[in-house]
């Protein structure tokens, strides 16, 4: 089944949507975006989801933030997963103690390229639990860019690594996407957006096409 996580939320009423529609990670941006939000909001937002179901993964976008302040948000927000999303080294990973969704920016390199970068996460961390997020390379912007980039690329990587999409998904086209990437997971922001603001029609929406085209493969 393909793993589904909404991010960009900031309001309980939105992430409980969420946790209703199906999805499997809510993801909470505390890197500076319009989507930002503080530590103390995300707290209260994830106590809810928490009531509301443990199965729903919880997790933190950062972006080039200190390792220890990455933890100490993590610990005082109760995230089960940490996403970084800037330039952090592997070696820095190391320094995180949840585990990792490490998101790699694509433009034009080529699958070898992405295949050894990473080779080399997998040996910097050894057994610790992590997985990869492709995402479009957009000049000053670390996620949430509403930008398709080339499928073909990331159908090639998905084949040897599990990886999440991100990157202009929709209702409209995340079952495309999944077809022919098939992924471990999708991730969308902007694409269950009205006017900036999160779209509960829009969340529902885009999580059954995913459970529309998992059940179409079964």
């Amino acid at each position: 089944m393909t793993q589904v996580k909404i991010c960009g939320i900031r309001e309980e009423g939105h992430a409980l949507a969420a946790v209703e529609a199906g999805a499997d990670f809510i993801g909470f941006v505390f890197a500076p975006s319009k989507r930002q939000v503080s530590s103390a909001r995300a707290h209260e937002v994830i106590n809810a989801v928490k009531r509301r179901s443990n199965a729903v993964k919880t997790v933190g976008v950062f972006v080039d933030t200190p390792a220890s302040e990455v933890n100490r948000i993590a610990d005082f927000c109760g995230l089960d997963w940490v996403q970084l999303s800037g330039n952090e080294p592997w070696e820095y990973c190391r320094e995180i103690t949840r585990p990792i969704i490490k998101s790699i920016r694509i433009s034009q390199q080529r699958p070898e390229e992405i295949y050894a970068e990473l080779t080399t996460g997998l040996k910097t961390l050894s057994r610790r639990r992590f997985t990869t997020l492709l995402d479009s390379q957009i000049e000053g912007k670390y996620g949430g860019t509403g930008t398709t980039f080339d499928w073909r690329l990331a159908q090639q990587v998905a084949m040897k690594f599990p990886v999440i999409i991100a990157g202009g998904l929709s209702p409209q086209n995340v079952a495309q996407a999944i077809e022919i990437i098939v992924p471990w997971g999708v991730d969308v922001s902007s694409g269950v957006e009205t006017e900036g603001s999160k779209d509960v029609a829009k969340i529902k929406a885009f999580i059954e096409a995913v459970r529309r085209i998992d059940g179409n493969k079964s």
